[in-house]
């Protein structure tokens, strides 16, 4: 008889799209002993192996685990579709890439969730892995099923599949939570469980409950045992340079998405930006030294043959010894060809001096954000950006030499007009018309997305915009650069978007509609091809759930939130302010607190991270009794 391995080989591998996804056996990849390892982890990333393997969190989770004498961790991602026909026909069950042991035989099932509209992926994922979706089903034998990312900072949604949320960055809070892991195992399940919340950063929400008022409002979330904290709160790194980086990362023999050097240099952000979640959950600021990110460069070289460096953060013009990285990395590696690049610019000319120097070995095109196209918006959301900024880091852009520029855009945020609409359109127009004037054959890419409301941001209270409102405005643009033959225009599915505002502030009873959008065929929401709003319309309805009121409906500050009882590090009262300033008929914006002064927010001194010494940047008041403004000036 012929066993699942020998099948997957033989008939399965030879008839799938891409069967490199599913062989491992790549460069740097690390086999441990499985009879001799005591924490046998798999790092998940619930969508396909080419997303999951430009994922700089599956890099770092498989260099830290693997570090350990005592634990080996493994790889998986969720198989494309053919492969999962396949594998369900056959009985073939999901499995490492480095040993092939189906994934209820590890210890640990860790999950990366960085978008709600993989959630669906998360239930195949189990399913094929032989796991019991829920954590009521879950029996002592069975895997701790973890799950961090951005995404978990509402993890109410998916409270229902996941044993455990990590709350923060994983360096600082992995190895306390398998060292509990380890000492438990024998133990019934639930005893786990309750040792494992009472480790800071850890949310397991079967030890908690939800209380809802009679309007359907959730009233507040609380624990069932006094062992268990009321808020979980953030853990982060305090110091870069003292965590190990993955320096050997796994190096696909297939073609990944981002297919290069990914060099992280460093984390957080104090720009403010009001729609931004990740600028908000990764605070404050830190920094890795210039000296310990060329020696990391070196060793990344070495290790992987790649020949481009991407210089990775939230926003990497705000690197504080930014020029000088650059040249001690071209000194470094300009005769072997390697190129740097950025991800998107600020909008200066300074910006476009940076990317001259740091695209010096291969030219690609240049990536703007200004967010929104009129200056209101731009007030609104506080980006301190003006159309003249705009213009001038254009026409930089054009005598530098290039030719393609990217802009990138919202529509749909909070007090919003048809007008602000139109100013998008115009924008774009302007930075063409900046390069025809030069005699440039310029070309623009104006990328156009939809806002959606964000947990742990100043506007997670607003409603998103309908559907319908959404494809107004989209229309509006399509309308007004249908003449410019130098501009192609992007637009974002806005069912998609939809979906995403739904889950992204769900409470847990959003769990059941997942289910069943899993059971009727749901897989890869977040690809157009595969994403069905009639399915997901059709779910919530049998589950008596209103979509627009989780997406479009709008909060008041008094309504208890689903994630109020994870702590993010920024405080709730910083938050209302920030939207009211975006609220007043001249909207406020804010400065960066890293060079003016500090607006209250709490993340360094509840964190304790000093945002001056974590960059080695003098700047702005200093002192601890900075950190007392008050807040609620008007």
């Amino acid at each position: 008889m012929q066993t699942w391995q020998t099948v997957l080989e033989h008939e399965v591998l030879p008839r799938v799209d891409k069967p490199a996804r599913y062989t491992g056996g790549e460069w740097n990849i690390v086999v441990k002993d499985w009879d001799r390892t005591d924490l046998r982890f798999v790092v998940l990333y619930p969508d396909t192996y080419e997303l999951g393997m430009s994922n700089l969190a599956i890099q770092i989770i498989y260099d830290m685990v693997n570090r350990r004498e005592d634990a080996l961790c493994e790889r998986a991602f969720c198989p494309w579709v053919d492969m999962e026909a396949l594998m369900r026909k056959h009985e073939i069950p999901l499995y490492g890439l480095e040993s092939r042991h189906p994934l209820n035989e590890f210890d640990v099932i860790g999950f990366s969730l960085g978008y709600e509209q993989t959630y669906t992926n998360v239930l195949t994922v189990l399913d094929l892995g032989r796991v019991p979706l829920t954590t009521a089903e879950r029996g002592d034998a069975d895997p701790i099923v973890l799950a961090g990312g951005n995404c978990v900072f509402n993890p109410e949604p998916m409270a229902e599949f996941i044993d455990c949320f990590l709350i923060g960055e994983c360096e600082e809070v992995l190895q306390d939570f398998l060292d509990v892991v380890k000492a438990t195992k024998g133990r019934p399940r639930r005893e786990r469980l309750l040792e494992l919340a009472q480790v800071p950063g850890i949310y397991v929400p079967i030890l908690y409950e939800a209380f809802y008022n009679e309007d359907g409002t959730l009233r507040d979330t609380r624990p069932v045992s006094p062992e268990v904290p009321a808020k979980v709160c953030k853990r982060v790194v305090q110091d870069l340079d003292s965590i190990p980086y993955p320096t050997k990362p796994v190096v696909s023999y297939m073609q990944a998405v981002h297919d290069r050097i990914t060099l992280e240099v460093f984390r957080g952000c104090t720009r403010g930006c009001r729609f931004c979640q990740a600028g908000m959950i990764t605070r404050p600021v830190r920094e890795r030294s210039k000296e310990k990110l060329v020696e990391i460069t070196r060793e990344l070289v070495q290790n992987t043959g790649c020949d481009e460096i991407s210089l990775m953060s939230l926003s990497t013009l705000d690197y504080t010894k930014l020029p000088e990285l650059v040249d001690d990395l071209h000194a470094d590696h300009k005769e072997d060809r390697i190129s740097l690049s950025l991800s998107s610019l600020r909008v200066d000319a300074f910006s476009v001096e940076v990317a001259n120097k740091v695209q010096e070995v291969r030219k690609s095109g240049l990536t703007f954000a200004p967010e929104a196209g009129s200056q209101r918006m731009r007030d609104v959301v506080s980006k301190t950006v003006t159309e003249e900024d705009m213009l001038t880091a254009a026409e930089a852009a054009f005598d530098k030499g290039w030719k393609k520029i990217k802009i990138y855009t919202m529509i749909g945020l909070p007090t919003e007009t048809d007008d602000d609409v139109r100013a998008t359109a115009e924008l774009a127009i302007q930075v063409l018309q900046v390069g025809r004037r030069k005699g440039i054959n310029a070309e623009v890419n104006c990328g156009v997305s939809t806002f959606v409301p964000k947990p742990h941001t100043p506007f997670q209270w607003h409603g998103q915009d309908t559907v319908e409102d959404t494809q107004r405005k989209q229309q509006i643009l399509r309308d007004a650069l249908r003449p410019y033959r130098g501009i192609k225009l992007s637009l974002h599915d806005p069912w998609t978007s939809f979906c995403e505002g739904i889950l992204s502030r769900a409470d847990r009873r959003m769990s059941g509609v997942i289910r069943r959008v899993w059971e009727a065929g749901g897989r890869f929401d977040g690809w157009d091809e595969h994403h069905n709003p009639e399915l997901w319309a059709r779910c919530c309805e049998e589950e008596g759930i209103d979509p627009h009121w989780y997406a479009n409906r709008e909060r008041s500050y008094e309504e208890g939130l689903p994630w109020d009882h994870i702590d993010c590090g920024v405080t709730k009262r910083f938050l209302i302010v920030e939207d009211r300033k975006a609220r007043k008929p001249v909207p406020r914006i804010v400065e960066d607190c890293k060079t003016s002064q500090c607006f209250g927010c709490a993340a360094c001194w509840d964190l304790n991270v000093d945002i001056w010494r974590a960059t080695g940047e003098v700047g702005g008041d200093a002192k601890g009794e900075k950190y007392f403004l008050p807040v609620l000036s008007s």
